[in-house]
Parts: C-alpha cells; sequence; structure tokens
C-alpha cells in the first residue's frame, strides 16, 4: 500500500513566512492560488496582461505579475501553465532566478519526467497534483472538504521538500481527503496512459464507433446520439460514485447481462495488446517526442486532426439535441 498522509502529518508553519508564486491562473491556477490564500499563506499570481485569466485574477483581488517579477519574489514557484509551454516559461522566466532554497512545484511530472525542465541540483523540486478539476478543488476546499492529491519527490537538496509539499498540500486542501504518495514517472507514464487509451482517446473512439455502427445500420442519428454518447453520462456517473460492481447494481440486469457477456467482445485481446504498444510509447519517451515536435512544427497535424474531428456529425448532431435540454445551459 502507498503511502497516504492527512492532515495531522502536515505542517504548514513550514511555509507560512514564504510566498507562493502560482505561475498561470488556469482553472487548476486559480483554484490553488485561492486555497492558499485563504489558507493564510502569500500568495503571487503570474498571468499574461490582457487575458481572460489576468482579468479574473484581478477580480479575485490579486495583482497579477510577469513570471520573471513572479519567480524573482517567490520562494516556492508553482507552474500550472500548459504542459506545452511550461518549458519555455521556465527557460525564459524562471530558470534565471533560481537560487538556493527555493523550490519548484508541479501539478503534472511530463516537463520534469521528460527532461524538457532539468533544474539546478540545488533546488527542491516536488509535485502536488489534486485528481480533480480545479472548480472541484476549490469548491471542496470552501465547503470545508477536500480533493485526494498525489504527491512526489524528485529533488531534495534541502531535506525537507516532503514535508513542503505536504505543507503546501495542506494550504489548497488536499490533506483533507488524503494526499497519495507516489514518483514523477509513475503519475505522468499513468496519467498519459489514462488520457490516452481511456478517459479520452478510448472513450472518444469507442462513442463514435458505436453511433457509426448504429447510423449504418439505418437508425436514427438522433437515437443513435443519445444511446452511444449522452446517456454515457448516466453509467460513468454510477462508476465514478459507486466503482463498476456498484453500477451494476444500479442498472437493469438486462443491462447488467450485456454488460458481462458482450464488453469484453469490445475491448478484446487485440485491444488490450494495442493498450501495452501505448503505454510502451509513453515509458520510452516516444509519444512525449512526438508532441513536442508536433508543437515545434507549428502543431500543423494536431490542427487538422482537431478540425476533422469537430466535423464529425454526431457533433452536429449533438449540438442541435442539447438544445432541448435547458439544464446544460450555462
Amino acid at each position: 500500500m502507498p503511502k497516504i498522509y492527512h492532515d495531522k502529518d502536515a505542517n504548514p508553519d513550514l511555509i507560512k513566512n514564504k510566498k507562493i508564486a502560482i505561475i498561470g491562473y488556469g482553472i487548476q491556477g486559480r483554484a490553488q492560488a485561492l486555497n492558499l490564500r485563504d489558507s493564510g499563506l502569500s500568495v503571487i499570481v503570474s498571468e499574461l496582461a490582457g487575458t481572460e485569466n489576468f482579468k479574473t485574477a484581478t477580480s479575485d483581488n490579486f495583482k497579477p505579475v510577469d513570471a520573471k517579477k513572479a519567480s524573482q519574489e517567490a520562494d516556492i514557484i508553482q507552474v500550472l501553465t500548459q504542459d506545452h509551454i511550461q518549458a519555455l516559461v521556465y527557460k525564459e522566466a524562471i530558470e534565471p532566478n533560481l537560487k538556493p532554497g527555493k523550490a519548484l512545484v508541479f501539478s503534472h511530472g511530463f516537463n520534469i519526467h521528460f527532461k524538457q525542465i532539468v533544474p539546478p541540483k540545488d533546488i527542491d523540486v516536488f509535485m502536488v497534483a489534486p485528481k480533480g478539476p480545479g472548480a472541484l478543488v476549490r469548491q471542496q476546499y470552501t465547503e470545508g472538504k477536500g480533493v485526494p492529491c498525489l504527491v512526489a519527490v524528485y529533488q531534495n537538496p534541502s531535506g525537507k521538500a516532503l514535508e513542503v509539499a505536504l505543507a503546501y498540500a495542506k494550504g489548497i486542501g488536499g490533506t483533507r481527503a488524503g494526499v497519495i504518495e507516489t514518483t514523477f514517472k509513475e503519475e505522468t507514464e499513468t496519467d498519459l496512459f489514462g488520457e490516452q487509451a481511456v478517459l479520452c482517446g478510448g472513450a472518444s473512439e469507442l462513442i463514435k464507433a458505436g453511433y457509426d455502427t448504429l447510423i449504418e445500420a439505418g437508425y436514427q442519428p438522433e437515437i443513435a446520439y443519445f444511446e452511444c454518447l449522452h446517456e454515457l453520462k448516466l453509467i460513468t456517473d454510477l462508476v465514478y460514485k459507486y466503482g463498476i460492481t456498484g453500477m451494476r447494481k444500479r442498472v437493469s440486469d438486462t443491462a447488467e447481462y450485456g454488460d458481462l457477456t458482450r464488453g469484453k467482445k469490445v475491448i478484446s485481446k487485440e485491444t488490450r495488446k494495442v493498450m501495452k504498444e501505448m503505454l510502451k510509447d509513453i515509458q520510452t519517451g516516444k509519444f512525449a517526442k512526438e508532441w513536442i515536435e508536433e508543437n515545434e512544427k507549428g502543431r500543423q497535424n494536431f490542427i487538422k486532426m482537431r478540425e476533422e474531428e469537430a466535423n464529425h456529425p454526431i457533433e452536429k448532431i449533438g449540438v442541435a439535441l442539447r438544445k432541448m435540454m435547458p439544464w446544460m445551459k450555462e
């Protein structure tokens, strides 16, 4: 069993006199910044002037600065920009302002694990990764609860990196729920695999394949949409709350029997073999190299694929059908 830390294991006094920079005020950055501030800690926010995130930070009563200034002033620097720009932000704004005693923090290990960012050896480097979106991290904190987090230490010249990481995790509410110890390698590789094989890649292709199968068999697009996409939320909500077995207890016996007897025909031995190949691409760095090169070349393939997928018939019928569902409107 992994080591799991709670409130009693974290000492917030370790960081009460330190300045924490949040580089990037996106959904996760906003949640962590607000939670840390509400925990009585000193927070500096970095965001690009003129952006919506900059305006949001200002409306939240922060005074956003650029990444260089934030890195100069902070003792703890949390990098929460998107993966593909972290290395550039680090090289241009953060690295020149690092000195012994400072710490670098991440909520995803991509750039450290694949060595796009190589910090000096005299800097603590650790990860605090909430296992939930920023909105949930903030909501749970304001309700006196928390979202479980992962914690990992990559460099520990101070000898106190884990203790500081746990103090940070307590500041965002993570120790209220539990903080699970891991490594940058494990977090990065499992996160990428989950996104590709199950959560995003696997799920979206399964939805489209089911939809296309029904359309090709002559069924109405509207009916195919409801059965293969819309109702998926009903099932994932049950799995999320009760687990797979709990979900099966809450659907009809017909649905459960179909699940138990037909699911393995969709996710076959060949599918599992492909999953292992995908995981190997992640473990060897092949995927990371491909993604880095895609960004360096201007993202042409990425943009083309994004546009092609957006034009799939299921997307068009979905736009029309969601207009019938007022509960989905913001």
